[in-house]
């Protein structure tokens, strides 16, 4: 049985109800059977509810529907309840110009969501593993991810009811279908995992094998990046949790003293005084300046917090002056004056 219950149990109590997503691959199908069985042992059962869910994207057409079908014949078998959500990838594409891996994932998490809310769950389990973990991080460095983007597919996610569980995010793929195996269970395949027109597909079949000739252990050496970039970011936020009440100002000064608050629907902006930015340190300047622009609605990449961090005086980014009266204009309609006291950003209708 793959190594789960340990953490199965530290993050499950009886009585709690258990949905796992399930696709009808190997790994999805190891996990449903690993806390079925789990749960039907007389001596030590986890006592939960379980039940499973499955999302039909409105891809691959038959082989598509033979998956659900795979899935539902599975849950018949074990008297697990299925909950299924028929969805159109495509259609969401279209509208909001996504790719297809990030509408897919999108849609699948808003139905999550969803069975949470709605209380059919108390938590819903997904079957990432370890080799998922390694593909994840490599993904995000070779895009420029921060800390955050670093540490990858966390382990829990808590959300505002219920949470998302990853309990095989450090059992490798062959020790799942070896399980499998043992058990004359069959799986379905995806087609296009092996197309390597998506990037986590190139990364998997030919970036990863290359790399670990460089590293044989590659795949824990990035599970640990991960783990180090989640508890980095855990503590920073921490800290930002406490400094931005202090740090950001809103609206823009008025003479006579007090500030001005826009009433206008979707005319927020905050301030920074300059001089307090700058009793900061680097790494921390970063951090409020990124998270100034999240309470705006927008995200900053590398290169736009450095120009930011220009215009303030700190001279990262040489075609950026620090001139009082200079405005940047930033992706997602965000932008940055600069008064002589005060950094304001706010986003332009």
């Amino acid at each position: 049985m793959p190594t789960t219950l340990p953490f199965a149990r530290t993050n499950i109590q009886p009585g709690d109800r258990i949905c796992v997503a399930i696709s009808g691959g190997a790994d999805s199908v190891a996990l449903l059977l690993t806390l079925h069985a789990a749960n039907n042992t007389p001596r030590e059962s986890l006592g939960i509810g379980l039940s499973a869910v499955h999302v039909h994207h409105g891809l691959r057409g038959d082989e598509a529907d033979a998956d659900q079908r795979f899935v539902e014949d599975l849950c018949l078998a074990h008297d697990i309840p299925l909950h299924l959500h028929q969805a159109s990838v495509p259609n969401r594409v279209a509208e909001t110009r996504e790719t297809i891996e990030e509408a897919a994932r999108a849609i699948r998490y808003e139905y999550f969501t969803t069975l949470l809310a709605s209380g059919h769950a108390d938590t819903v389990l997904t079957a990432h593993n370890a080799e998922d973990q390694s593909e994840t991080v490599l993904m995000k460095l070779l895009r420029g991810a921060w800390t955050e983007g670093l540490s990858a597919i966390h382990p829990i996610v808590t959300l505002a009811k219920g949470k998302i569980l990853r309990p095989f995010l450090n059992t490798h793929r062959a020790d799942i279908e070896a399980y499998l195996t043992q058990l004359h269970q069959p799986w379905r395949n995806d087609s296009t995992n092996t197309d390597t027109a998506y990037t986590r597909n190139k990364i998997r079949h030919e970036l990863l094998p290359q790399l670990r000739t460089y590293n044989p252990n590659l795949d824990q050496t990035l599970a640990n990046l991960a783990e180090l970039a989640r508890e980095e970011e855990a503590r920073w936020q921490v800290e930002l949790n406490r400094l931005l009440p202090q740090l950001l100002l809103p609206g823009k000064p008025v003479r006579g003293g007090g500030r001005a608050v826009s009433t206008t629907p979707g005319s927020a902006a905050v301030s920074i005084e300059l001089d307090r930015l700058r009793a900061l340190d680097p790494a921390l300047r970063r951090r409020v300046l990124r998270a100034a622009a999240r309470q705006l609605g927008a995200r900053l990449s590398f290169d736009e917090t450095s120009r930011l961090l220009s215009l303030c005086g700190f001279r990262t980014d040489p075609t950026v002056a620090a001139r009082t009266g200079t405005t940047l204009h930033l992706p997602n309609n965000l932008r940055a004056d600069r008064s002589p006291r005060e950094l304001r950003l706010f986003r332009q209708q």
